[in-house]
């Protein structure tokens, strides 16, 4: 009787293989002992399954469309952003947990993940504004949150000589910080809240994985306007970037809203001022995403989002300097220090080493 399911559902060969079946290997009527009487239906019988009526060809047709199904929407979310694990596990009954991939500090939604937004959201709540005052006015800058308790990496040039400096949060909450430590040399420093805790923080990449051409975020305060998002890619890998080590005269003209008069020198020609004679150069990861006065500090993020450098300088035209503006828009030019030199420098700044 096996033969009835042999074709696709076509009917003449479907009553072709029904015929043959009751022949037999001697002939007609002889497979059947004597017993061919009625005569044999022109067309196979139906077997029931359950009390559905349902064939066994039928059920067999069917039980292959969820698995069909399934790898079709598997493939269209490895276009949408790779989140077929997630919905194998749904399907499957895996563990795999379809709301996001958790890494220490930040979620990304795997329906977001590699997206600008998705970023976004993601590091935003550990990105925070920095407003210094100095006997030269006030200067503000950005920070990244590494622990819950509050230590926030930052630019050296952000906070260098301040009296006292505020830290606001991306909810809005503020507080007073204290510095712990500084690095002149590398243009970085610690500094901690007070009575913090809880607090959502940032995950430390490596930027020795960091490929030109790779897509970045960068968060920050550009002019006081705290969680500014702008993104970009990775230009240039290894460029020498010399500031100065603290601040001068030249720098002290007028108040560094927005650290827009940071000077920098990057090519063999100077930016935003005379960096004086006490100075020092890094290796820095070059991006076109835009950075603005007031992102010092701030992160610059890869698409998993993991920081992989702190936006330090931005290429200003000169002529921002005769209009006595603070700083000119982006023009695609920003460094960042590489986060491996961050990782690198932190326990020589929980020390409360200064150099």
């Amino acid at each position: 009787m096996t033969d009835y399911y042999r074709g696709s559902g076509d009917a003449d060969s479907t009553q072709q293989h029904s015929t043959q079946g009751f022949q037999g290997q001697g002939g007609q009527g002889q497979g059947l002992q004597g017993s061919a009487y009625p005569p044999p239906p022109a067309y196979g019988p139906s077997i029931p399954v359950g009390s559905t009526g349902t064939t066994t060809a039928t059920a067999h047709r069917r039980a292959k469309r969820p698995v069909a199904l399934l790898a079709a929407v598997a493939i269209a979310a490895a276009v949408v952003g790779g989140g077929t694990a997630a919905l194998v596990g749904n399907y499957t009954g895996g563990g795999t947990d379809s709301t996001g991939t958790t890494v220490s500090g930040t979620t990304v939604s795997q329906s977001s993940a590699g997206t600008v937004a998705g970023v976004a959201q993601a590091v935003s709540p550990a990105i925070v504004e920095i407003n210094a005052t100095s006997t030269s006015g006030e200067a503000t800058g950005s920070g990244v949150i590494i622990t819950s308790g509050g230590e926030i990496i930052t630019n050296n040039h952000v906070i260098a000589g301040a009296s006292s400096i505020k830290v606001q949060l991306s909810t809005g909450k503020s507080y007073t910080a204290q510095v712990v430590g500084t690095d002149a040399n590398k243009d970085l420093a610690l500094i901690k809240l007070e009575g913090a805790s809880g607090l959502k923080t940032a995950t430390l990449g490596n930027s020795d994985q960091v490929k030109v051409g790779d897509q970045v975020v960068a968060i920050g305060s550009p002019e006081g306007l705290t969680g500014t998002v702008t993104s970009g890619i990775i230009s240039a890998l290894n460029r020498d970037v010399t500031v100065a080590k603290e601040q001068d005269q030249g720098q002290q003209q007028q108040p560094q809203r927005g650290g827009g008069n940071w000077p920098f020198e990057f090519g063999g020609q100077q930016f935003n001022g005379d960096t004086g004679s006490s100075k020092t150069t890094y290796k820095a990861l070059q991006t076109d995403a835009s950075l603005n006065p007031g992102n010092s500090g701030g992160a610059l993020i890869n698409m998993n989002g993991e920081i992989i450098g702190i936006n330090s300088a931005m290429y200003a035209p000169s002529s921002s300097s005769a209009s006595g503006s603070s700083g000119a828009g982006s023009v695609g030019l920003g460094f960042a220090i590489p986060v491996n030199t961050v990782k690198s420098d932190l326990a020589a700044l929980r020390s409360g080493g200064t150099s």
